[in-house]
C-alpha cells in the first residue's frame, strides 16, 4: 500500500497542476485596461477554525514525534504525511502556514500596532518548541510543503557536497529578505512566492503553477529541493536541531559501519567515520580556521556596504514607491494610462509632494535595512565557511542533524534495526566480518 501511494501520488500531483496551469494559459478576453485578479484567497477562518487548526498541528506535531523516535516507523510516517497534506494543504489551502508566519512574526515584533492572530502565533512557536527538544519531526511528516517533496521523491540521487553547501546558504539569506521585507510593509515574499499554494488552493498565477511543477519535477530526483535550499522556516529548525535534547538516530545500539544508512539518505545528511590525518593537515586546517574567523568582521562589513547600494532597487517593492513612481510618470506625462492605486490617490485628493516626501522616507528606511541585510549575508557566508573549515571526530555514521528531516528513510536499512524488530535474527556475524 505504501508504495502504491508513492506511486500514484506524484502524478496526481502533476495531472493536477497541469491542468490548472493550462486554465490560467487561456487568455482572459480585455474589456478595459483593469488589471484581472488572479491569486484565489481563502475565506476568513472563524475563531472554531483556528482552534482546531491549532489542535490538528499539536496531535501531529505529537504524533510525528512519537513516530520517529519511538516506534521507527518509516511507512507511519508516509501516511502520517499524507494525512497532513491532505488537512494542512488541501482543506485547510495552506494557511495558517508555519513557513509564512515568519513574516507575522516580524511584522508584530517591528510594528506595535500589528497584532499577530493567536493560531498564527500558535503555528510559528510550536513547530520551534517540538524541534528545540525532539528534532526536525515537524519537517518530517506535518508540514504539508515537505510532504509534497517527500511523497514525490521516487527517484533521489545524491547532490554533491560542495553544491549542497553552497545551495544550503539560500534560506538564510532569504529568511533575511522575508524579514526585511515584512517589517517593512512591502508584503509577504514568502506567501507571494509559495510554490505550492496554488496547488493547494486549485487556482492561483500561472507562472507560481509552472514553479510548482518544477519544483515537483525536481523533487523527483532532488530530494526536498524546496525544504534543503528555499525554506527560511527549515533554516530556522536547522539551527535549533543543533541544541535539541533528543533526535532521530539511527541504530538503537552500536554502529556496525556497513554505510547501508548513508546510501538510503537522500539529503546528504549522514556523516561516514573520520579518518585521522597527518599533523600537518591538521596544522593547515587551524591556520585556515584563524583566518577565517580574523575574516569575518571584514566580510561583514564589505557585504553591509553592498547592501546600501541595494536600497533603491529593493524600495521599488514597496506599494508606496511604486505608487509614487507612477504618479510622477503621470505627472511628466510619461505615460497616458493610469492604475488602480493612481486613480484611487488622485481621488484622496492629497498633493502628490506628500506622496513623494513618504516615498523617500521608505527609500531612505530600506538603505537601513539594506545594510542589516548586507550584513546578515556576509554573516551567513562566513559562519558557513567557519563552520566547513571546522573538522570533528566520528567513528561511526550517524545523523547530521541540521540537515536530517526525521524522515526515518535510514531505519529500514539498517541491519542493527533489523534485528531489533525480529527482521534478521542475528547480526553478530556481520559485526565479526566489519570488523576484520
Amino acid at each position: 500500500m505504501t508504495k502504491l501511494l508513492r506511486t500514484i501520488a506524484p502524478w496526481c500531483l502533476v495531472l493536477m497542476l497541469a491542468s490548472q496551469a493550462a486554465g490560467e494559459l487561456i487568455p482572459t478576453p480585455t474589456f478595459s485596461n483593469h488589471d484581472v485578479p488572479t491569486t484565489s484567497v481563502p475565506n476568513a477562518d472563524t475563531g472554531l477554525w483556528e482552534l482546531l487548526d491549532v489542535g490538528m498541528l499539536l496531535l501531529a506535531l505529537s504524533a510525528a514525534t512519537y513516530v520517529a523516535l519511538v516506534s521507527r516507523s518509516r511507512r507511519q510516517l508516509l501516511w502520517l504525511s499524507g494525512a497532513s497534506l491532505a488537512w494542512f494543504g488541501f482543506v485547510r489551502k495552506g494557511c495558517v502556514c508555519s513557513i509564512g508566519a515568519i513574516q507575522n512574526a516580524a511584522l508584530g515584533v517591528a510594528d506595535p500596532n500589528y497584532i499577530v492572530p493567536a493560531a498564527v502565533l500558535a503555528f510559528f512557536v510550536l513547530p520551534l518548541i517540538f524541534t528545540l527538544f525532539f528534532g526536525r519531526t515537524f519537517c518530517a511528516a506535518v508540514c504539508p510543503l515537505g510532504a509534497v517533496q517527500e511523497l514525490t521523491a521516487l527517484r533521489p540521487i545524491k547532490v554533491p557536497r560542495w553544491i549542497d553547501h553552497a545551495l544550503g546558504v539560500i534560506p538564510f539569506l532569504y529568511l533575511g529578505a522575508a524579514v526585511i521585507f515584512a517589517v517593512t510593509g512591502t508584503g509577504f515574499i514568502i506567501c507571494r512566492y509559495d510554490p505550492f499554494v496554488a496547488f493547494f488552493r486549485l487556482g492561483g498565477n500561472v507562472n507560481m503553477v509552472i514553479f510548482g511543477l518544477c519544483i515537483v519535477a525536481i523533487g523527483v530526483f532532488v530530494g526536498r529541493p524546496y525544504c534543503r535550499y528555499l525554506c527560511p522556516y527549515g533554516a530556522v529548525l536547522s539551527l535549533l536541531t543543533r541544541v535539541s535534547k533528543w533526535h532521530l538516530g539511527i541504530t538503537p545500539s552500536a554502529c556496525i559501519n556497513c554505510r547501508l544508512c548513508e546510501d538510503s539518505c537522500p539529503y546528504g545528511a549522514i556523516h561516514p567515520p573520520t579518518v585521522a590525518e597527518p599533523r600537518a593537515e591538521r596544522a593547515k586546517g587551524r591556520r585556515r580556521l584563524g583566518a577565517m574567523l580574523l575574516a569575518t568582521p571584514a566580510v561583514i562589513g564589505l557585504f553591509a556596504w553592498f547592501g546600501s547600494w541595494w536600497a533603491v532597487p529593493l524600495s521599488h517593492m514597496h506599494p508606496t514607491v511604486q505608487l509614487a513612481e507612477q504618479v510622477r510618470l503621470e505627472e511628466l506625462g510619461k505615460t497616458t494610462e493610469t492604475t488602480d492605486a493612481s486613480d484611487a490617490f488622485r481621488n484622496t485628493g492629497r498633493p502628490a509632494t506628500e506622496l513623494y516626501a513618504e516615498a523617500l522616507g521608505v527609500r531612505d528606511r530600506f538603505v537601513t535595512l539594506g545594510i542589516w541585510l548586507g550584513g546578515w549575508a556576509g554573516l551567513v557566508l562566513s559562519i558557513k565557511l567557519i563552520h566547513l573549515s571546522m573538522r570533528r571526530g566520528r567513528v561511526d555514521y550517524h545523523p547530521d542533524r541540521s540537515g536530517c528531516v526525521s524522515c526515518g528513510r535510514c531505519i529500514p536499512y539498517c541491519p542493527v534495526e533489523l534485528v531489533r524488530i525480529g527482521v534478521l535474527a542475528d547480526v553478530s556475524e556481520m559485526v565479526e566480518e566489519t570488523s576484520v
